[in-house]
C-alpha cells in the first residue's frame, strides 16, 4: 500500500475515534474492569491515527531529503509508539502506581524500540 492510500484511509479514522470515545465516556459509566479495558483501546487508537498523521506531516515538511524520505508506516510506528507511552502512562496512573521512575522506564523503552528499528534500516 503506497503513502497516499495509507493517509487516506487515516484521515477518517481519527476524528471517527475521537467521537467513539467521547460518546463512550458520555454514555458508558466506568464500573467494570472491561470499560476500563474498552476506553483505553478507543483511546490508542485515536492517539495513534491522530498522532500518526501528525508526525507524517512534521516529518515530510522538516526532514524529507534525497536520503531520508518519511513514509506513513514509519509515521504510523512512531504513533502507535508514542500513543503506547502515553496509554501505559495513563494506566498506570489510573491504578495509583504512577512514577517519574516508571514514566521515564517507559519512555525509555520506546526510545530504544524505535532506535532498534532505525538501525535495522
Amino acid at each position: 500500500m503506497n503513502n497516499r492510500a495509507s493517509l487516506y484511509r487515516l484521515l477518517p479514522i481519527a476524528p471517527l475515534a475521537w467521537g467513539g470515545l467521547l460518546l463512550f465516556t458520555r454514555f458508558v459509566p466506568p464500573s467494570t474492569p472491561m470499560t476500563f479495558i474498552a476506553f483505553f483501546v478507543i483511546l490508542s487508537v485515536a492517539l495513534t491515527s491522530t498522532l500518526a498523521l501528525l508526525i507524517y506531516v512534521i516529518s515530510s515538511r522538516l526532514f524529507a531529503s534525497r536520503r531520508y524520505y518519511p513514509t506513513v508506516h514509519q509515521a504510523m510506528r512512531q504513533g502507535a509508539l508514542l500513543s503506547l507511552v502515553i496509554v501505559l502512562n495513563l494506566i498506570m496512573r489510573a491504578l495509583h502506581s504512577w512514577s517519574l521512575f516508571m514514566a521515564l522506564t517507559i519512555l525509555g523503552a520506546a526510545v530504544i524500540v524505535e532506535l532498534l528499528s532505525l538501525a535495522k534500516k
